[in-house]
């Protein structure tokens, strides 16, 4: 991270993050000179955060399905020409150990420091200069590109600019919506903005009622607008957390409600109708400890009042457990926000972008990568593969 020595420059990047510091190394080794600038103190802090500080980098299995926009199709150019794949082979040239955690999921075996580090000897190889502690005041479009004025008093040229600046979530962070003010300095449409990947609160009365419950895990199967996911929810303090709701937070809206299936491997009501053939004496209790977690199944059977041996339930009884088991709605009272949130849903509408370039139709020097996009990934390692492919294909043409 060496000092520039003029202020002149062919490319400077704002944003020390995933997309930004991917694109400075693809435009350097293009013989770019390259000036990366962040307010923050330490490149790649949301790096280093990351999948429990292990970095979730990519995976596998990553297509544009896996990715929500206001225009679907734009993802799937810079998709197709940056793959996981071509992401693992920088990971392998590099000697970073990494480790498949669920299918296509993989992992830093050690630290989310490999993949900074990584990213870091990059941009040293490719001859990328970073400084941080930079805080941009002014941004101006001129004949031959832009000029930028620094917090320190600097002023800075360069031919191509790009805007690596990520969203709103986690402020603590150093996220601010600088990427979305700029957009519209540049008269570009910023589509409505909203927290996504983050976990749910609920109304005092639910949330008294799961509290005996917090730090419990269950696997579930989770709906909301047509859109379901069938991985763990983990039961808070504060309300629901887990894969599973983290997932189907980007598709809710305040005021929807969310249908979970707490038994999603079994068959309710079939499995209820032959233990009270074959076992009467049993109860619903019983039935859900073989199942769910002791705590969960005790907790959500007093709920629901569940009382006594089955053969004292009429098909009608069991067709309304099985139905409270299989899809349990609940209405989320809102999400922790920004503060917890893992990605930003909205941002820069695409409509405006090269899908194969990432430059602004009417300002071909002008670029936006990464999360200040509007495309937002799943959860499991797709919004780095995002940042990766918008970064190189940016990188490229810068």
């Amino acid at each position: 991270m060496t000092s520039a020595s003029t202020s002149q420059y062919d490319v400077i990047i704002i944003g020390a993050g995933a997309a930004g510091l991917m694109c400075a190394a693809t435009a350097g080794y293009r013989g770019r000179k390259v000036l990366v600038l962040d307010h923050a103190n330490k490149p790649g802090k949301k790096i280093l955060m990351s999948g429990g500080g292990r970095c979730n980098f990519t995976n596998l299995n990553s297509t544009p399905a896996n990715f929500l926009s206001d225009n679907p199709r734009f993802c799937i150019s810079a998709l197709k020409r940056y793959t996981p794949q071509d992401f693992l082979e920088l990971v392998d040239r590099h000697g970073v150990e990494y480790e498949e955690k669920a299918p296509g999921q993989l992992f830093c075996k050690d630290s989310a420091k490999d993949i900074l580090n990584l990213l870091l000897t990059e941009c040293e190889w490719a001859g990328a200069t970073i400084r941080m502690n930079t805080g941009i005041s002014q941004i101006e479009a001129q004949d031959t590109g832009y000029r930028l004025l620094t917090s320190s008093g600097g002023k800075l040229s360069c031919q191509s600019l790009v805007i690596a600046t990520g969203g709103l979530s986690i402020p603590t962070m150093g996220a601010t919506g600088f990427g979305y003010d700029l957009a519209r300095q540049f008269d570009l449409t910023v589509l409505p903005t909203r927290a996504g990947l983050v976990p749910f609160t609920l109304h005092p009365e639910l949330k008294e009622q799961l509290s005996p419950l917090s730090g419990v895990s269950c696997p579930v199967d989770v709906s909301c607008h047509n859109q379901h996911f069938r991985e763990p929810m983990l039961v808070t303090h504060r309300g629901l957390s887990g894969p599973a709701m983290l997932q189907i937070s980007s598709y809710w809206h305040p005021g929807d409600s969310l249908a979970i299936n707490l038994l999603p491997a079994c068959h309710i009501r079939d499995d209820l109708l032959a233990l009270r053939n074959s076992k009467p004496r049993s109860t619903v209790g019983q039935y859900l400890a073989q199942h769910l977690p002791k705590r969960f199944a005790q907790a959500f059977n007093d709920l629901n009042q569940w009382q006594g041996p089955l053969q004292g339930y009429r098909n009608s009884d069991i067709d309304e457990v099985a139905s409270q088991l299989g899809q349990w709605s609940i209405k989320p009272a809102g999400t922790e926000g920004y503060r917890t949130a893992e990605v930003t849903l909205g941002g820069v509408d695409t409509r405006q972008l090269s899908s194969k370039t990432m430059a602004v139709l009417d300002r071909p020097n002008l670029y936006f990568i990464g999360e200040v996009v509007d495309v937002t990934g799943h959860l499991g390692g797709h919004n780095f593969q995002w940042a990766w492919a918008s970064g190189v294909v940016a990188g490229q043409h810068a």
